[in-house]
């Protein structure tokens, strides 16, 4: 009988929480895990590079929520192991700064089982630079020293020594300090380190939650507590804190503090959401919507045998060009095989995705309204008795089709695709914002708006958090969130998200 061969882990450093900061090797062991083992701190955004039949286990934090122990976690490691799986065990930060990742290390090798250990972008750096903290300066110090606020004062090895700690020259970074802060802050400053010397904490740094603030080391914690600041956070102190006030780039961008929620299907949402996040923003991407076949395919078949009868082809979105060519490519090998037809897209996102097939855009109106696209073709040509195909979704406005054929030409309404409701909360975003609201929910088509009211109740989630705003891509979305009894705060000029961000920004003075 064959014995399967043991799996291997990956004892992989997650960052401090913006989920951009993880490291190339991380992302690349993420995409080709069987079994993600992750910290409760680690951004569950990363878990979207994860394949989707992967086994995620989230430890949680068995202190305060009832997760998993630390013998519990690396048993689950081990055991997943002795199995042959491929292990990614992601960590916050780094795996070897106060992650126990020696630990779990020493236990892989107890058990005779490969490993590797992926270093990540520790906090301690992390989390200071983005509160505009430089640990050393050539003008105020050339050390720093890291340690935790929550050692075991009978654990010898490891206690603290604040008598030594208090007299050590330059910047002092602490973990895990918050749940005694007065406490270490006055051992301190009883062993002699100068009580005005400033101190900043920074609650879940480099993430669009980023909170801080500033004082010294005999006000510290009750401005942290008057500030309602709570763990995870880093406190730093030393002379450099002051450069604060001038190098605090982070806090200061343009959408920082402002939670924005982001409906589109997973596989576009990333250059939205990424952007968004590049601005300072909370992002809580939350796709209410995905992408299949449509129910009725003999339409689209009789198209596809006919389809050098059409003058016009007619693309309305980047989804409609993806999901046109995917069945088109099953019937025909040759691209020639499209025959004559010109081809019209409508908005530069459907536009680009077509040239990426190397396919001449001859039209490309700028607005999804009925009139505005008839208006684009009449002054291209006269449409009388043109014959076009419209290939988009299953379920969609009826207007376009309407005002073409009352300008006179012939239009086949060809579905193929379908938007369906994606429910799966694979990284926990749909349940923050159902726990803790959100400033903005963007909307990037009118199926995201009513997926989303149907997930979430709009109306419901409005009342429950009052600040709530929304957000369009255009009138065509416009249109379902006035059904639903609501006006926008802002619609996008041009209707891209690029067209978004601007509106967005526009609202927030820039």
């Amino acid at each position: 009988m064959r014995v399967k061969s043991k799996g291997t882990v990956y004892l992989v450093g997650a960052g401090p929480g913006d989920a951009r900061l993880l490291t190339v090797r991380g992302a690349d062991l993420l995409r080709r895990a069987d079994v993600v083992i992750c910290d409760v701190l680690v951004n569950p955004d990363l878990l979207r590079l994860a394949p989707a039949a992967a086994e995620v286990i989230a430890r949680g934090n068995h202190k305060r929520d009832g997760g998993l122990s630390q013998e519990q976690l690396t048993e689950l490691m081990l055991a997943r192991a002795r199995a042959g799986k491929t292990v990614v065990r992601l960590k916050g930060g780094d795996p070897f700064v106060f992650g126990r990742g020696g630990e779990e290390a020493e236990a892989l090798v107890a058990e005779k089982i490969a490993f590797e250990v992926v270093p990540g972008v520790s906090s301690v750096v992390a989390a200071a630079n983005y509160a505009g903290i430089p640990l050393t300066h050539r003008d105020h110090c050339s050390s720093f020293t890291v340690f935790t606020g929550h050692g075991d004062a009978h654990d010898a090895p490891t206690a603290l020594r604040y008598e030594q700690i208090a007299r050590i020259p330059g910047t002092k970074v602490v973990l895990m300090g918050m749940d005694n802060l007065a406490a270490w802050t006055q051992s301190l400053i009883t062993h002699g380190m100068n009580p005005q010397t400033p101190v900043a904490v920074v609650h879940r740094g480099t993430t669009g939650r980023q909170k801080s603030v500033a004082g010294t080391l005999a006000t510290i914690a009750q401005l942290a507590e008057k500030a309602k600041i709570s763990p995870p956070a880093i406190i730093i102190a030393g002379e450099v804190v002051k450069l604060r006030e001038k190098l605090n780039w982070f806090e200061n961008l343009p959408l920082f503090g402002q939670r924005i929620v982001v409906t589109r299907r997973t596989e576009q949402a990333g250059s939205f959401a990424a952007r968004l996040a590049e601005l300072g923003a909370d992002v809580l991407e939350v796709p209410t919507i995905k992408i299949t076949e449509p129910q009725e395919k003999m339409a689209i078949v009789d198209a596809l045998l006919e389809i050098n009868a059409y003058d016009w082809l007619i693309f309305t979105s980047a989804n409609g060009v993806t999901a046109f060519f995917d069945l088109f490519f099953k019937r025909f090998q040759d691209l020639r095989d499209l025959g004559g037809a010109r081809i019209a897209a409508v908005g530069p996102k459907t536009a680009a995705k077509l040239r990426e097939l190397h396919l001449q855009v001859d039209l490309q109106p700028e607005e999804y309204t009925g009139k505005k696209i008839v208006g684009a073709f009449r002054k291209f040509q006269d449409i009388e008795n043109v014959k076009m195909g419209l290939f988009r979704a299953e379920v969609a406005n009826p207007d376009l089709p309407q005002a073409l054929m009352e300008a006179g030409a012939i239009v086949d309404d060809i579905a193929v695709y379908r938007t369906i409701a994606d429910t799966k909360d694979r990284t926990g975003a749909g349940a923050r914002l159902r726990a803790e609201g959100a400033d903005w929910v963007t909307f990037t088509s009118g199926s995201t708006v009513e997926h989303f009211h149907a997930q979430f109740d709009l109306p419901k989630l409005m009342k429950q958090f009052p600040q709530l705003k929304l957000a369009s891509i255009g009138p065509e979305t416009s249109q379902v969130i006035d059904a639903l009894g609501f006006k926008p705060t802002v619609e996008a000029k041009e209707h891209t998200t690029e067209g978004l961000i601007a509106a967005l920004l526009k609202i927030a003075g820039m």
